[in-house]
């Protein structure tokens, strides 16, 4: 039985690894940008939280995660004096390493451990969010 088990650490661990969370992560830096630059730049959660403010150019860490298998969502406000406020919705989407779970990390990877890590999440990087003049 002592024989056995050295090998059957490795298996273990293999069995319970996912793709996604072995080669990506469930924060991402994101760099948001305006046309023209130097807006204020506040980005709210889904519960209307503001997680982040700051002039841009600015990059910030984002969960990609909301829930268990729930993508982030946030709303990015832009402001700048003489333009127009800008709403942009920033939405994580699936991380193609997530498919990688068919091959390598099986059915823990894909139901279990990288939904509840949010590494199945992905969030798009960089963003630049162009303003419009103000209308008189």
């Amino acid at each position: 039985m002592l024989r056995i088990l050295p090998l059957l650490v490795p298996l273990l661990v293999l069995a319970l690894a996912s793709c996604a969370s072995i080669a990506s992560k469930s924060d991402w830096l994101v760099t948001l940008d305006s046309e023209p630059s130097n807006a204020t730049i506040t980005i709210r959660d889904e519960d209307g939280e503001i997680v982040h403010t700051a002039q841009t150019p600015t990059t910030v860490s984002l969960s990609a995660k909301e829930g268990f298998f729930t993508k982030a969502d946030y709303d990015v406000e832009v402001r700048l004096p003489g333009y127009g406020e800008s709403h942009t919705k920033l939405s994580a989407h699936l991380n193609p390493w997530y498919f990688g779970n068919i091959i390598f990390g099986g059915v823990i990877g894909l139901f279990i451990v990288d939904p509840a890590t949010g590494a199945m999440w992905k969030l798009k990087d960089p963003q630049v969010i162009q303003l419009a003049t103000a209308t008189q």
